[in-house]
């Protein structure tokens, strides 16, 4: 059972103009509700690949009735990273692997790509895994359990330099160095273990009128630890050129960031995709042969609605890019 909410869920599906019998990519998975409108888009004839790293959420997808959808098999593989039902592959893998995924699935070009980027509200409600600053856990933060860089050997272990520059880079937060000062005083005395301790450590740092502000005083740094912890920007830098390359021809890409750096690394990609020539304009004649390989289909970013916001406030800060294949 999922406790997630989908954000922007009608128009993400709707910007990608699905059609029955479209081969799908889900790149994260989550609590699965993108994937559920995906299937019903699709219908019988169609195929999704769903891809997560946390294999909570394949196990827990596994589970949802699909009887409604009388699939068929279209998948040959026996990897037990792969799991099959009917038309849906479910993959446990970081979405930077899509090219090997598509490989090994045989599968050279699909009709659309769907990547949520933020955090599944199921992961934030597992009180073992130190995602949620509002539950008292070990400093884990790991999406992927057989990797082995914790969010508690980051906090333990990198340079109090390297902290600060984590906290600016991923966090924006403007306390990042006396809030790294305290960490490396802190953990002379003791370890930091858990997700308390380090709230604590956080409190200590910060100012007063800073602890009663709209956002929690500790979510910039937990975000921060979030995405290193995952080397999420690196993974997305890696993704969005593949999953360009993998749309057919008029297939669509839609991204949903909820981070100035998740944001800021789309709208480059997509930026230099979707230019054409680069030839210095005292040329002539085009001498570098480069074509645009993608349009741009929002101009802008779509953002939540107010009503989504008030019943869903952790989409207050998401961003929804979409481009089409050319």
């Amino acid at each position: 059972m999922t406790v997630h909410k989908s954000v922007l869920l009608k128009e993400s599906i709707e910007a990608l103009n699905i059609k029955s019998g479209d081969i799908v990519v889900d790149a994260t998975l989550g609590g699965g509700g993108h994937s559920r409108e995906i299937l019903r888009k699709i219908g019988s004839g169609g195929m999704l690949i769903a891809i997560d790293s946390d294999i909570n959420a394949i196990n827990n997808f596994a589970e949802f009735p699909i009887s409604n959808f009388q699939f068929s098999n279209k998948f040959q593989i026996t990897n037990s990273k792969y799991k099959i039902l009917g038309n849906i592959c479910l993959v446990n893998d970081n979405f930077a692997n899509l090219d090997k995924i598509l490989a090994d699935l045989q599968i050279k070009k699909v009709n659309a790509v769907l990547a949520d980027f933020g955090i599944s509200s199921d992961q934030l409600e597992k009180t073992d895994r130190g995602f949620s600053f509002q539950k008292d856990a070990r400093l884990d933060m790991r999406m992927d359990q057989n990797k082995r860089l914790s969010a508690g050997e980051i906090i333990n272990n990198y340079s109090e330099e390297d902290l600060v520059k984590i906290f600016q880079e991923y966090g924006e937060e403007k306390y990042s160095r006396s809030i790294a000062k305290e960490i490396a005083k802190q953990r002379k005395i003791k370890p930091i273990e858990t997700t308390f301790d380090l709230v604590s450590v956080i409190g200590n740092s910060v100012s007063e009128r800073y602890k009663h502000q709209r956002i929690n005083f500790a979510t910039k740094v937990f975000q921060a630890l979030r995405i290193e912890t995952n080397k999420e920007l690196d993974s997305i830098r890696e993704f969005i050129p593949k999953a360009i390359e993998i749309l057919d021809k008029i297939g669509r890409l839609a991204v949903i960031t909820f981070h100035s750096g998740e944001d800021k690394i789309a709208k480059e990609i997509f930026r230099e995709n979707a230019r054409g020539c680069i030839c210095p304009p005292n040329f002539p004649v085009c001498q570098c042969g480069r074509h645009p390989a993608i349009k741009n289909i929002t101009k802008k970013p779509i953002l939540p609605s107010e009503s989504e916001i008030r019943t869903n406030p952790r989409s207050r800060s998401a961003k929804l890019r979409v481009v089409e294949k050319i």
